[in-house]
């Protein structure tokens, strides 16, 4: 069911402007943002997907992947049709490039209650892009803080200030995705993103507002490789965010429209993973390459193994109750608590 948008402003001639994403769409009467999903009916803004996901799993929080945030816990994630890129080689495309309004009613009251008969610990909105259906993961946010969930986010970053002040109070951690290293020239040409500041002052304004950020980044080979863009990105996050934001580097696969291009080579994903450790990053990890060694979560300061990890699983916990490094004591960065025992892999509910 539509429901009026958070964030906009109305213009004359019955027009409205979206100050939900960066793209701050002017959309005519009648007419929908980039998104699709977003319509200006008689000079207000609607959200059609309210309410409507079209997609809605059981996830170990690792998968988002949060590698630093309420370990082993598990996630209800939900999503709607949608998103404001327009990325050729998405994995998700069948659901983020929908043109569609379909899905399921799925109001928030019943993906909490939801999420408390799986028995999870928070909700995280995901994959599409969490900003095009914002009311509904504000609304649903805020009643899962008051029964006593946390709420996660997987988004390209690609929001407003206002977007980020907004659902701050009830947002306690992000995934914030980049690709190709941030570089803008791949962004314009593989995703329709004109330009990519707007994901750099959203992690700033993340920061701000004490939400736990962890960034990734998808390493393409050929288009999107560039170890000198990752080791800007790298350095970016070190200054900025801090040293202890986790950098995850991931795996290519083809899929949808990039179709010509292999699987990143380990050996790329290895150097990236090296460079961001170079530039002073503590935790950087790879991503789609079950149990490789730089899955595995090391102090920073004696590189004794303290998490390890193969995929989605928490093989080995090694870490004291206030998250210390058991032979030196280093704090390690990690918020909230161990959650053991959950499960390892995805299953879906809808």
């Amino acid at each position: 069911m539509p429901k009026e948008a958070m964030l906009y402003e109305q213009l004359p001639e019955n027009k409205v402007k979206c100050n939900l994403c960066a793209r701050r769409c002017t959309i005519r009467e009648n007419g929908v943002g980039f998104c699709l999903v977003r319509k200006n009916e008689k000079g207000r803004l609607y959200s059609l997907v309210y309410g409507k996901t079209c997609s809605a799993c059981v996830d170990p929080i690792t998968k988002k992947p949060l590698s630093h945030f309420h370990p082993g816990s598990l996630v209800m994630s939900i999503a709607t049709v949608g998103c404001n890129f327009r990325c050729r080689f998405c994995d998700n495309w069948a659901i983020s490039q929908e043109k569609k309004i379909t899905g399921y009613d799925f109001p928030p009251e019943q993906v909490v209650k939801a999420t408390k008969e799986n028995g999870c610990h928070g909700i995280s909105y995901t994959y599409t892009e969490p900003t095009i259906f914002f009311e509904y993961a504000y609304d649903t946010a805020k009643l899962a803080h008051t029964q006593g969930f946390f709420n996660t986010f997987v988004t390209n970053g690609y929001m407003t200030p206002e977007a980020v002040q907004t659902i701050a109070p009830f947002l306690d951690a992000a995934t914030v995705d980049f690709k190709g290293g941030g570089d803008p020239e791949f962004y314009k040409e593989f995703s329709a993103v004109p330009s990519v500041e707007p994901i750099y002052e959203s992690l700033k304004e993340m920061k701000k507002h004490n939400i736990h950020v962890e960034v990734t980044n998808l390493i393409l080979p050929k288009i999107g490789d560039s170890l000198e863009r990752i080791r800007e990105l790298a350095t970016w996050i070190k200054d900025n965010l801090g040293k202890d934001v986790p950098f995850h580097l991931l795996r290519f696969h083809p899929d949808y429209q990039v179709t010509e291009i292999p699987s990143t080579p380990i050996k790329t994903l290895e150097q990236a993973c090296e460079i961001s450790h170079e530039v002073g990053l503590n935790y950087a990890y790879l991503g789609n390459v079950p149990g490789h060694r730089c899955e595995n979560t090391y102090c920073p300061n004696c590189k004794e193994l303290l998490i390890q990890r193969f995929s989605f699983e928490i093989v080995k916990w090694h870490l004291t109750k206030d998250m210390r490094c058991p032979a030196c004591g280093q704090n390690i960065a990690i918020r909230g608590e161990f959650h053991p025992g959950g499960y390892s892999y995805p299953y879906t509910i809808m």
